[in-house]
């Protein structure tokens, strides 16, 4: 599991290979990943957008940028959480992920980027 934390907001990733649901010998490779946000801040926050940096060793970096995660644009009090899992392919085993989340402070509406810390895609193709 990776961890960062931008003023006050932490965001957890854990990765999964799911080789059942893999080929590598069609080039296919999906990873899950389960995130946890943390409003550890005295101020509550929504999450308004998501940014990802895709990087995977068989293609050119990929940006993936959206309203909210998994449909949602949840609203963290302080001391709240929220987590979701998604999902990525690669057409190689090897590969990694970054990002930033743009969080809404509602008191003011100062908005702010929020890191999504850099996490490996390494696909374990000897395990059965």
């Amino acid at each position: 599991m990776v961890t960062a934390v931008t003023e006050g907001i932490q965001v957890s990733v854990e990765i999964t290979y799911q080789a059942e649901f893999s080929n590598p010998k069609q080039h296919h490779y999906v990873f899950t990943y389960k995130v946890e946000i943390a409003n550890k801040s005295q101020h509550t926050f929504q999450l308004i957008s998501r940014k990802w940096e895709i990087f995977d060793a068989a293609e050119n970096p990929k940006t993936v940028e959206g309203l909210g995660v998994v449909g949602q644009q949840p609203i963290l009090e302080p001391g709240e959480t929220h987590s979701y899992v998604s999902g990525c392919n690669l057409k190689s085993g090897l590969g990694k992920m970054k990002g930033i989340y743009v969080m809404e402070k509602l008191f003011d509406g100062k908005r702010i980027e929020v890191s999504i810390p850099e996490f490996q895609l390494i696909a374990n193709i000897f395990h059965n």
